[in-house]
C-alpha cells in the first residue's frame, strides 16, 4: 500500500524559517515529504562544473537535511527534469496536495504550468505560494491596472500599500512532516559537479553595515553591502526578515529591496525583455561586437583601471561590487559599442548572485533600453567613476597588482573619441 503524503518541493526558498509554502504544506492533512530537484534543463546549461551556485545550493540543503533529522525526516533529492521527477513520484506515493513557492521567470512559469497540468488531470491540487516577494503580479499597478514601467511611482505606491502583515514572519510547526529515516543528500558529484571554494554560512542582518549603508555603499573598496544578493535569489533569507530590519535601520536599503521587486514585476508581466530591448527602438543600435575588445573586457585587460579591477574580482570571486557593476556595463555598452545582451550573458555564467530580472533590468538601465533607464547619452567616465569612488586606489591595487607599472595595459579606446562615437550610433537607431 501506498503512503499519503503533500509534497513540498523546495526551489528559491531554502530555508526552514519563515517558507510560506512549506507553512502551507505542513498545516494539510498528509504529512508532508520535503523534495528538491536538481534541474537537469538547468544544470545542463552550466559549462563550469566547479559552479559556486550549485554548490551553495548544495550546502544549504545540507543545512536543511541536517535541521530535519530532529524531527525524524529529511529531505529528498532528485536529479533529472521536474515533469519526470513528478511521473515516479506519483507512482510511489498516494500524492495529496503539492506546495511550493511561486517563481516569475519565464523558463520557470512554463515548467509549472507542465506540472499544474499534469497534476490537474489526476485532481490534485498544485499550489504556488507567494514567498520571495512581498507583492507579486497583479497586488501593486496603475489605477488603469497596466503595470508600472518607471521605479518612483512604483516604490510610492508599493510603501502606501505596505502594511506590517506584509513583512510578518510564519512559524512553522514541522510535527507534519512524513517520518524517514535519516542520510546524507547525494553528493555533488552524482549529479555531475565539483566543490568549490564557496563556504555556506546562514545570511545574517548586520546593523553595521546597514545602519551606514546610504553613506558607504558606492565605495567598493570598503565592501559595505549587505552581500545578501545570492541569500535572496536562493531564499536562504527571508524577504519579510529584510523588509522588517530595512523598515528600522535604513530607507536605502528598502529602497533597493523595492528596486529588486520592481526587475521582478518588469519580467513578470513583459517576459521578453529576458532577450529583447524593453525600448524597442533601441534593438535598431548598430552594436560593433568587437570580440577581440569583448575578450579584454572579460579578462579586464582594458587599461581602465576600475573597469579592469571589476572584472578580475567577478572572475576571481564570483562577485562584483554595485556600483562597479554599473561602471563595466556601462563601458561595454558605450565605450565598446557592444551589445547588453553580451555582458547580461557573461555576468550569468560568472555571478554568484545571478538573478535574471535584476541582472536583466540593471544591463538594460546601463545601456538606455531598459524601463526607467538611465538616458543613452549618460555615459560614465571611468576615470572619474575611480577618482570618485576609489580616489586612495585600494581597490584597484587589490585586484590590479600589475598596475602602473609596464605589464598594465594602454585603454583600448579614448574615452572622448568613445563617447562621440556613442552618442552618434544611438542617435541614429533612436532618430
Amino acid at each position: 500500500m501506498k503512503d499519503t503524503i503533500t509534497i513540498f518541493w523546495f526551489r528559491r526558498d531554502l530555508r526552514l524559517e519563515d517558507n510560506i509554502g512549506l507553512h502551507h504544506a505542513l498545516q494539510s492533512d498528509a504529512p508532508v515529504l520535503p523534495i528538491f530537484i536538481f534541474d537537469t534543463d538547468i544544470l545542463g546549461k552550466l559549462e563550469d562544473k566547479e559552479d559556486r551556485r550549485v554548490d551553495y545550493i548544495h550546502q544549504a540543503l545540507t543545512d536543511i537535511n541536517v535541521s530535519l533529522k530532529k524531527y525524524h525526516s529529511k529531505i529528498n533529492i532528485y536529479h533529472g527534469k521536474p515533469i519526470e521527477i513528478f511521473r515516479k513520484l506519483s507512482e510511489e506515493y498516494t500524492i495529496k496536495s503539492v506546495f511550493c513557492n511561486r517563481d516569475y521567470e519565464p523558463q520557470a512559469i512554463e515548467r509549472d504550468k507542465e506540472i499544474y497540468y499534469f497534476f490537474k488531470e489526476k485532481n490534485i491540487p498544485f499550489k504556488a505560494c507567494k514567498d520571495q516577494v512581498i507583492f507579486d503580479k497583479d497586488q501593486i499597478v496603475k489605477k488603469d491596472g497596466s503595470p508600472y514601467t518607471v521605479y518612483t511611482p512604483f516604490a510610492k505606491k508599493w510603501r502606501e500599500a505596505l502594511t506590517p502583515e506584509h513583512y510578518q514572519s510564519v512559524e512553522l510547526d514541522c510535527k507534519n512532516l512524513f517520518p524517514q529515516k535519516y542520510s546524507e543528500i547525494m553528493a555533488l558529484k552524482e549529479i555531475g559537479f565539483k566543490k568549490t571554494d564557496f563556504d555556506f554560512k546562514k545570511p545574517v542582518l548586520d546593523a553595521a553595515i546597514i545602519d551606514d549603508y546610504d553613506k558607504y555603499r558606492d565605495f567598493p573598496a570598503l565592501q559595505h553591502t549587505t552581500q545578501l544578493g545570492i541569500a535572496l535569489r536562493f531564499g536562504t533569507i527571508s524577504i519579510r526578515k529584510c523588509v522588517a530590519f530595512a523598515l528600522k535601520h535604513n530607507a536605502v536599503w528598502l529602497s533597493e529591496l523595492i528596486w529588486r521587486e520592481f526587475f521582478m514585476q518588469i519580467l513578470y508581466h513583459f517576459p521578453q525583455v529576458a532577450h529583447q530591448s524593453f525600448k524597442k527602438q533601441y534593438d535598431n543600435i548598430q552594436w560593433r561586437n568587437n570580440e577581440k575588445e569583448f575578450k579584454h573586457w572579460c579578462e579586464g585587460t582594458t587599461g581602465y583601471p576600475i573597469v579592469d579591477a571589476g572584472m578580475r574580482e567577478l572572475n576571481e570571486t564570483g562577485y562584483m561590487h554595485n556600483r562597479v557593476r554599473m561602471i563595466v556595463a556601462s563601458f561595454l555598452c558605450k565605450h565598446l559599442l557592444i551589445d547588453w545582451r553580451w555582458g547580461e550573458a557573461y555576468f550569468a555564467l560568472k555571478l554568484n548572485d545571478y538573478d535574471l530580472s535584476a541582472n536583466n533590468g540593471n544591463w538594460q538601465w546601463a545601456a538606455g533600453s531598459g524601463c526607467d533607464a538611465a538616458p543613452y547619452f549618460r555615459v560614465f567616465n571611468p576615470t572619474a567613476q575611480a577618482e570618485k569612488f576609489d580616489k586612495d586606489l585600494l581597490y584597484i591595487k587589490k585586484w590590479l597588482p600589475e598596475w602602473n607599472t609596464p605589464a598594465y595595459p594602454s585603454p583600448i579606446v579614448e574615452h572622448t573619441f568613445a563617447r562621440e562615437r556613442a552618442l552618434s550610433e544611438y542617435k541614429k537607431a533612436l532618430a
